[in-house]
């Protein structure tokens, strides 16, 4: 079983008051074979329902939703089970082909016997079956979203010693050079992971056999299998069908995502989508693929300013792939000779660039980055910390950072803020700007999510005079 991440926020989950759990996400990144795991360590009594294979079990979800009758007639339908208040875990595997049962999760939560947890690979994708007829239960469910390995996730899983990652981390924080064994070693994993990426069976597939070709192998099999599914949804009785012509259009946007990626500036351009139709349909089938999490979108922004949400160019945005090797995949058979050894300079910038983003994305941060009007300054992405803009260069080589040397020394008119270069060297720094080599960006910390705040207690709170 590979190490991941969302196995210590299933844990942190369980040890709280919660409500029932959504894991959303690409297919095939492990949300079934994780919970599934995570049942057996954690509970007496495991039921895995899969609402997808087994039809005939949306039945249990039909009625007036008493707790007492579900668990009976999903008995009946599974005679092995077994429910054990407050010892069971209900798993309920793509939870998007039966509405009902994702409706019922508010009284699983109300009741309190179970706890239960749901996955979906389709949830949120606009037109995938007709509106929730029973409402979906805001404020009874909790959702996290399950991403391919992260860079850090693949070096836990190479068998690395902690304190080797720790100080290497540690360097980052401290802004000292990583020694020189430690940053080739880490370099090194680091283009492995571009090639591998972070789909579980390839990142298996790997680690077993070291062998490349079956890596891409495994990867084109997995993109066949989401392509597989493209336009997919159920109508009002739940019948499976394909709506074919928003699947050309997702087809037609993904094979277009080479080319896209390797202008020199990457701005999304529907011209270059080879499929009948105006800019607004071609949209729906790239808006279909974030939708089921293949690709993620990076906007420009008008300006350097905070928040950046609110200087966002909603029409004018980069794609990349969720998973940079499944982006690696789609290039030529001679591209992972290249990356490994050490040229990833080839395709534009794109592959740095990809691995920023998803990297970005897994850490629950926001896309965006600058392309002036004029077409420099051009900066690769820009993240929000501590009530400022952070503006980030991502250079395939050790080449300089021209635009953004050039924002530092025009802060009149672009505002003052850190400034970080990602690129292949080590840490280091010039002025006004700090530089890390690439393999930094998989150490980015995931967001902390939402902040609390404590309540002002108003109760004695009086009218002035």
């Amino acid at each position: 079983m590979l190490t991941r991440d969302i196995w210590q926020d299933l844990i942190n989950w369980k040890n709280r008051e919660h409500h029932p759990l959504i894991i959303r996400g690409l297919r095939q990144t492990g949300k079934t074979y994780i919970v599934k795991q995570f049942g057996k360590e954690f509970y007496s009594s495991c039921v895995y329902v899969d609402l997808r294979a087994d039809k005939t079990i949306h039945r249990a979800f039909d009625g007036d939703f008493n707790v007492d009758k579900m668990v009976m007639a999903i008995s009946a339908a599974k005679p092995s089970v077994s429910f054990k208040e407050g010892k069971t875990l209900i798993i309920l595997d793509e939870i998007q082909d039966c509405p009902n049962a994702r409706s019922s999760l508010k009284y699983w939560d109300i009741d309190g016997r179970y706890d239960v947890i749901a996955t979906g690979s389709f949830l949120g994708v606009k037109g995938f079956r007709e509106p929730y007829m029973r409402g979906i239960p805001v404020g009874y469910e909790e959702q996290l979203t399950m991403y391919p390995l992260s860079f850090r996730e693949f070096l836990i899983n190479t068998g690395m010693n902690t304190d080797v990652m720790d100080y290497v981390s540690k360097c980052f924080e401290e802004h000292t050079e990583v020694e020189k064994t430690v940053h080739e070693s880490m370099r090194t994993l680091y283009y492995q992971y571009l090639i591998v990426g972070g789909m579980p069976e390839a990142v298996n597939v790997f680690f077993e056999s070291h062998d490349l070709n079956a890596v891409r192998r495994v990867q084109k099999t997995i993109l066949s299998s989401i392509r597989d599914d493209f336009g997919r949804y159920k109508d009002i009785e739940g019948n499976e069908k394909v709506n074919e012509v928003l699947k050309l259009r997702a087809e037609a946007c993904l094979d277009s995502m080479p080319a896209q990626l390797s202008k020199e500036y990457k701005k999304f351009k529907y011209s270059l989508v080879n499929v009948k139709g105006h800019s607004p349909e071609k949209a729906d089938g790239l808006q279909y693929l974030e939708d089921v999490g293949l690709i993620i979108r990076s906007y420009n922004t008008r300006e350097l300013t905070y928040p950046l949400k609110g200087v966002r160019i909603d029409s004018e945005f980069k794609a990349f792939y969720a998973d940079t090797g499944l982006l690696v995949s789609q290039l030529g058979d001679e591209v992972p000779a290249q990356i490994l050894a050490g040229d990833i300079s080839s395709y534009k910038g794109a592959l740095a660039e990809n691995m920023v983003a998803s990297a970005f994305a897994t850490a629950g941060l926001p896309l965006y980055y600058f392309h002036a009007p004029s077409g420099s300054p051009e900066l690769d992405f820009l993240f929000e910390r501590d009530g400022g803009v952070v503006i980030v260069e991502c250079k395939s080589s050790n080449n300089r950072a021209t635009s953004m040397k050039y924002v530092i020394a025009h802060s009149k008119k672009y505002g003052t803020h850190r400034a970080v270069k990602f690129s292949d060297t080590n840490v280091g720094g010039g002025e006004g700007f700090e530089t890390y080599p690439l393999y930094a960006i998989g150490f980015v910390k995931r967001s902390a999510g939402e902040l609390i705040v404590d309540m002002v207690d108003v109760k004695n709170l009086k009218k002035p005079d």
